[in-house]
């Protein structure tokens, strides 16, 4: 379902959510839940899943992220400290941050990331 900039609530259904591969990351997939095109005026809300063995190298990106684990356990680094993360924890990732992902296990790993909106490219960290 899309709508007009002008919509007051929208309802998304899960099987209504297109998925698409990260360029810059091995095994993720990247779903829009919400963004300004649904009417949202602020942020964008996405879904990411990591498939096992998935990894993600050391990147930034020029907005905040603001993350809750839905599945999985997996690891995230942050700014040089390394963090085991499960479903139920809470990530802030400050603007410019640099960070990463690695999913070893046999599990596919998940997380809601809230962004504001606007350009969110990722830049590699050589």
């Amino acid at each position: 379902m899309t709508t007009s900039e002008t919509a007051s609530h929208v309802v998304r259904r899960a099987a209504d959510v297109e998925y698409e591969t990260v360029d810059a990351a091995e095994g993720m997939r990247k779903g829009v839940l919400l963004d300004d095109t649904d009417g949202a005026p602020h942020f964008a809300m996405r879904r990411f899943v990591l498939e096992p063995g998935a990894s993600v190298p050391e990147h930034t990106n020029e907005v905040e992220h603001e993350q809750y684990v839905l599945a999985g356990e997996y690891t995230v680094g942050i700014e040089g400290e390394t963090y085991e993360v499960s479903a139920g924890d809470s990530l802030l990732i400050p603007a410019g941050a640099v960070h990463w992902y690695d999913n070893p296990g046999d599990e596919e790993g998940a997380f809601v990331c809230v962004v504001p909106n606007g350009d969110d490219a990722i830049e590699l960290v050589e």
